[in-house]
């Protein structure tokens, strides 16, 4: 729709995890390094936690590139965790795509096992990705640490990487996950983005389609930030729609007013979970571009 107006070859905030877009900030460099090294030194278990939408699972996805390059390792995703599950083994055995139907408990831990065994005696390591760990109950944490015994001499046969929200780490912090906890060779925090860090994200984004890095003004990214708190998820969805918005006014670029009659709009629809103080444009919040970034910095 906008694609052509803008000069995009694709568009620029799409809501899908694509390693494409990948915008490196200092944060995001700091977690894929951390998420390398794991891999690389045979870490037991990785734990990388952030909120929703600050862009974890493009991280996972820029590291399944990397290992299906490198051929290296067999990777293995459980993504649909949640509280009624069911047998956990059964999803292990699925990731690999491993036969797990009609098999009691014994019979899967032997067939991964097996698996694992094979694996690494094909000089290849087997990597467990578990998407949305918070959602995993204590039990079920616990019989991933006794996967993680799988080991042959000094090496690590299964590595584990558990991604979710910032209450995973609350949960590894419980007593009875004190033998969990000490597994645990590499933790990173992926917080959300920086003003001027969410002004580059939006210029990155903007240029990787093919469009103008300049397309949004500088009060309309500081709007941006403003609204959605350096969140990436909902700052593709900020940015998304005031496209929409600019191509059907013929705007030649994105400024704050625009940005600010998409937030009204979604906040009347009640749909967009962004701050719900006055709109900026009103209250003078934002005045210029590098006065928000000083108050920013300051604070």
């Amino acid at each position: 729709m906008y694609k052509s107006y803008y000069g995009f070859k694709e568009k620029p905030f799409s809501l899908l995890p694509d390693p494409a877009f990948l915008f490196y900030s200092v944060k995001h460099r700091r977690a894929l390094a951390m998420l390398r090294y794991g891999l690389m030194n045979q870490a037991g278990f990785t734990v990388i936690t952030g909120e929703i939408g600050s862009g974890k699972t493009t991280l996972i996805r820029q590291l399944l590139n990397e290992i299906e390059i490198d051929q290296s390792a067999t990777v293995g995703i459980v993504s649909n965790t949640h509280r009624t599950f069911g047998e956990l083994l059964e999803w292990v055995l699925l990731a690999f795509k491993l036969e797990y139907r009609g098999k009691k408990k014994v019979e899967l831990y032997q067939t991964l096992a097996e698996f694992i065994a094979k694996e690494y005696s094909q000089d290849r390591r087997t990597v467990l990705i578990i998407d949305e760990a918070q959602n995993l109950d204590v039990e079920a944490l616990e019989e991933l640490r006794m996967l993680s015994n799988i080991n042959a001499n000094k090496d690590q046969l299964l590595q584990l990487i558990l991604v979710g929200q910032p209450s995973l780490r609350e949960i590894l912090r419980l007593p009875e996950l004190h033998q969990f906890a000490q597994r645990i060779a590499v933790a990173f925090n992926l917080k959300t983005l920086s003003l001027e860090e969410t002004w580059q994200y939006i210029r990155h984004r903007i240029e990787a389609a093919g469009g103008d890095p300049n397309l949004f003004d500088t009060k309309a990214c500081a709007a941006v930030y403003y609204y959605t708190s350096g969140t990436p998820r909902l700052i593709n969805v900020l940015c998304d729609t005031a496209l929409v918005y600019g191509y059907g006014e013929q705007k030649q670029r994105i400024d704050v007013d625009i940005i600010c009659e998409v937030v009204r709009e979604k906040v009347k629809e009640g749909i967009l979970p962004v701050r719900d103080d006055k709109l900026i444009n009103e209250t003078g919040v934002v005045r210029d571009f590098s006065a928000a970034m000083k108050e920013s910095k300051e604070s």
